[in-house]
């Protein structure tokens, strides 16, 4: 994603939501076309997360990266778990509402451009395997988070696999043939009549995310299944 061409649309709606205001992001993609991404939901306290993030949450040990933190609500709940946590955005808006919500240590970055640190545990939820944007940047992303992890850390990602959306009555699946993988989708933000841009977001299955993972040296494990084709893995380094 070349983040310079994205209007930060999304950091505004959290910025309003904060203060108070009546929010509306709207979201449009390449496979679902027009939807509203509830705000509200971007600061839900831990009882109110879904099972999946709540089950990452109380796995997470020492020092935390959470990457795309948004408004913070999971770097909060593990910073209250006396974790030091770097909750990293590119969205300077949410980086705002981080701060003002108290974290220690948001910070305003690219994950592309974060290097020289380790951490043992890397949080990728809400889909966060998303940020590669591409099946095939998939292993540029995975060697990266590699590159930040202590040798027994740990990646706790979550996401879906969108062979649901291709499906029949019956169950079966008429996905479409070429060149691009299925989950490999198109979004547009709209806040107050702005658009953010299109950018590349990526929904990657299981079986895809293991394969790419043990090629990149990671042991990968499925930790739950959620109730539609959601998932939660860790991975870990090969010894």
């Amino acid at each position: 994603m070349e983040t310079s061409k994205i209007i930060d649309v999304y950091g505004q709606a959290i910025k309003d939501h904060y203060q108070g205001k009546d929010t509306k992001l709207l979201t449009f993609s390449s496979i679902a076309g027009a939807d509203e991404l509830p705000v509200a939901h971007l600061f839900r306290p831990f009882e109110d997360m879904p099972e999946l993030e709540q089950i990452a949450l109380t796995l997470t040990r020492g020092h935390v990266l959470d990457l795309g933190c948004g408004a913070g609500s999971h770097s909060l709940y593990l910073e209250q778990k006396d974790h030091p946590v770097t909750a990293l955005d590119i969205s300077r808006g949410a980086i705002e509402v981080c701060q003002l919500r108290g974290l220690k240590r948001p910070v305003c970055r690219d994950l592309w451009n974060l290097k020289n640190e380790k951490y043992d545990t890397i949080l990728a939820l809400m889909n966060g395997a998303g940020i590669c944007g591409t099946l095939s940047k998939l292993p540029d992303f995975l060697n990266h988070l590699k590159s930040l992890l202590q040798p027994k850390g740990q990646v706790l990602m979550d996401s879906s696999d969108l062979i649901y959306m291709f499906e029949d009555e019956t169950g079966e699946a008429d996905v479409p043939f070429g060149d691009r993988y299925y989950g490999e989708i198109e979004f547009d933000l709209e806040y107050q009549g702005k658009r953010s841009g299109s950018f590349p977001w990526l929904y990657i299955d299981y079986y895809n995310l293991e394969q790419h993972a043990l090629e990149a040296g990671f042991l990968c494990e499925l930790v739950k299944k959620g109730a539609h084709y959601d998932y939660l893995a860790r991975l870990t380094l090969a010894s």
